[in-house]
């Protein structure tokens, strides 16, 4: 990880609530943004911005996330994904989050990642596939 990375960095995605991140268990009329799709909303939000941070051959892998969602945002309608940095402990980064639509803001929460060497990951996990006879 680079040393260009500072508590406070911020930065705002926008995306559109289309289909896909909607729930469709309560009917066409009540197509709103589903938590998970949320969460991973967030999840990309805070590695794209560690991206610009890192190091060839490193990447980040989300450690824990909690996150609240009061409001029922529509389909069609934008949303504003803002991530900032709180801390950083070695290769540990949280990050504060807020979601708004047009209307309120719909979310807030926290959310962990950690800095990773891709080819060292890669490894442990292969060892880990080896030792549990997965494929």
């Amino acid at each position: 990880m680079t040393s260009t990375l500072t508590i406070g960095a911020t930065a705002t995605r926008r995306i559109v609530i289309d289909t896909p991140r909607t729930i469709d268990f309560l009917g066409e009329a009540l197509r709103v943004y589903a938590t998970p799709e949320l969460v991973r909303d967030f999840e990309v939000a805070c590695r794209e911005l560690l991206l610009e941070h890192i190091e060839a051959g490193e990447d980040s892998v989300g450690t824990g996330i909690s996150v609240s969602h009061g409001g029922a945002t529509l389909r069609g309608m934008l949303v504003d994904i803002t991530v900032t940095v709180a801390r950083i402990e070695g290769r540990l980064v949280t990050f504060d989050l807020v979601a708004s639509d047009a209307v309120e803001e719909i979310s807030r929460g926290t959310h962990s990642r950690f800095v990773v060497a891709v080819e060292k990951l890669r490894k442990k996990v292969a060892d880990k596939a080896a030792r549990a006879a997965v494929a």
